[in-house]
């Protein structure tokens, strides 16, 4: 098993990464007296990869329980609507991701007060020189996408801590305590959802707005740490168009495709009936048919999501020991930045 940057260790830690992440934030004395009088009208977090996907997670489980718009923003561009009563939470792990400090720069530019979430890098100086409220990621994690729990967590306490959130800490406590839990009976479901996807192409589904979100991690995950093609879609949405794609290429998809249906617990009545019906449509036309259903209903989405994403956090890393490729290294992205700076640079 090749894993130099120890991914696979990284990945079971995410209970403790929550928990270190949640005492780091706690001890932040930057956010006191942060909000302004009236309040944010709305909020944007700026981030790209795993640090975007933190944001995603954030948003899904803030979905009905904010009374501001959240948003996502994965681009050189804040949104238009950006000014003095935007809240900004630029996440980037490594402090230098061009995309984000462009945004920020622009958001700052507009009047927005800023959250930074980093690990250093030109973000971190850029809070400094703004003295904006800075919350320093442990630097022990290996990969950005091997630090949602801490992303995730310092973002959430962040709108706690600006009164854009209520019983953040209970959530958090009670998803430490189910992954915990989770990991000590997990056994080998991992690996052995690893064996039967193989050397074939996952395309997993989820529903909005829980298990959407988890689905374009499994997909990510198995990208960066399979190093293999995945794709993702969501429910109810793609009821309304890709399943029509289907109806052709039966004979070459049911070769090279394995369907991963990801269940959250909190899907509309609906759309839990959607999933039986794709999968009796498409039982045919993929090679195999994964269901994976959340565990940790008493502790609340938080800890359904994340449930749903440890698995596949551990799948993928699982499936690239299976592939005999290391999980840690991405140097395809690794080339794309360096080539991207010298352009940079050359302009």
């Amino acid at each position: 098993m090749l894993d130099t940057q120890g991914m696979l260790t990284a990945t079971w830690e995410l209970p403790e990464q929550m928990e270190q992440a949640a005492a780091i934030v706690s001890g932040e004395s930057g956010l006191d007296g942060f909000c302004p009088k009236n309040g944010f009208d709305n909020v944007v977090i700026l981030g790209m990869g795993g640090s975007a996907m933190a944001g995603e997670v954030a948003q899904a489980v803030a979905y009905n329980k904010t009374a501001v718009p959240l948003n996502v923003v994965r681009n050189y561009l804040p949104p238009c609507f950006i000014g003095p009563t935007s809240l900004v939470i630029a996440v980037s792990f490594s402090g230098n991701t061009e995309e984000t400090l462009e945004a920020v720069q622009r958001s700052v530019q507009a009047g927005a007060s800023l959250i930074s979430i980093t690990t250093g890098g030109k973000l971190a100086k850029l809070a400094d020189r703004l003295k904006a409220p800075l919350i320093q990621l442990p630097t022990e994690i290996p990969q950005p996408r091997a630090g949602l729990g801490a992303m995730l967590v310092s973002i959430l306490l962040s709108l706690k801590q600006v009164g854009l959130l209520d019983e953040v800490e209970e959530w958090i406590l009670g998803t430490v305590e189910h992954l915990k839990t989770k990991r000590n009976r997990l056994f080998n479901q991992p690996s052995e959802l690893a064996r039967r996807i193989g050397s074939n192409i996952p395309l997993i589904y989820g529903a909005e707005p829980l298990g959407a979100v988890a689905a374009k991690r499994w997909k990510a995950q198995f990208n960066e740490n399979s190093k293999t093609p995945a794709f993702c879609s969501s429910y109810p949405e793609l009821c309304h168009n890709e399943l029509a794609g289907w109806g052709q290429n039966g004979d070459i998809t049911r070769q090279i495709i394995t369907l991963i249906q990801l269940h959250s617990g909190h899907e509309h009545p609906q759309v839990e009936t959607r999933f039986g019906l794709v999968s009796d449509i498409l039982q045919e036309t993929v090679a195999d048919i994964i269901e994976v259903r959340a565990e940790g209903e008493d502790k609340g989405e938080l800890a359904q999501l994340l449930d749903l994403i440890f698995i596949g956090d551990l799948v993928s890393v699982y499936l690239a020991y299976n592939l005999g490729v290391d999980p840690g290294p991405i140097p395809v992205l690794d080339e794309i930045k360096v080539k991207l700076q010298k352009t940079a640079t050359a302009t």
